[in-house]
């Protein structure tokens, strides 16, 4: 059984550091460089902070999925538990589908903000940050990061559900 809780563990270390890597960007990073004596290196660091919170944030994903599909299964929860029925009659059954459900959205999410909608924000900026489609891409891609964020906070909070037992509903 040791191999459940390493998995356990492994999801939550990846949650904490995807998460905590968000809010270190969110509350720290982005209001730092907003400093009017930062505004020459703004763009570059933002573009090569995203770039190295990227391969942090996949990782984590990854790492998120597997551990989320191996814990499901070791509890005997399989994905045709889902549409035959045989799940439903679990208390958290339904914290659990939203869970995945939302996961599914932070997957999409986080590739159109990490692979196009960010990458053009930064290009934008670094061509000319007054420029009103440099900040039309930035206010784009910060609602992705905050809608990213939001879903994040409301997958823990499913997660305490699921593990406390709690019905939604």
């Amino acid at each position: 059984m040791w191999l459940y809780e390493l998995s356990v563990w492994l999801h939550i270390l990846a949650a904490c550091a995807w998460i905590g890597g968000m809010a270190f960007l969110v509350f720290v990073v982005v209001p730092l460089l907003r400093r009017p004596d930062l505004s020459k290196v703004a763009a570059a660091f933002v573009q090569k902070s995203g770039e190295r919170f990227r391969i942090l944030g996949w990782t984590c994903l990854g790492i998120l999925v597997a551990t989320g599909s191996f814990n499901m299964w070791i509890r005997g929860i399989h994905w045709s538990s889902f549409f035959d029925g045989t799940y439903a009659q679990n208390p958290s059954a339904r914290a659990l589908a939203w869970k995945l459900l939302l996961v599914a959205a932070v997957l999409v999410v986080s590739a159109i903000h990490d692979f196009y909608v960010g990458p053009r924000a930064t290009r934008l900026w670094e061509a000319d940050p007054t420029s009103a489609e440099a900040k039309r891409a930035r206010r784009q891609a910060s609602r992705y990061g905050r809608i990213n964020g939001t879903l994040a906070l409301i997958i823990v909070l499913l997660a305490v559900f699921i593990v406390r037992g709690i019905p939604l509903g």
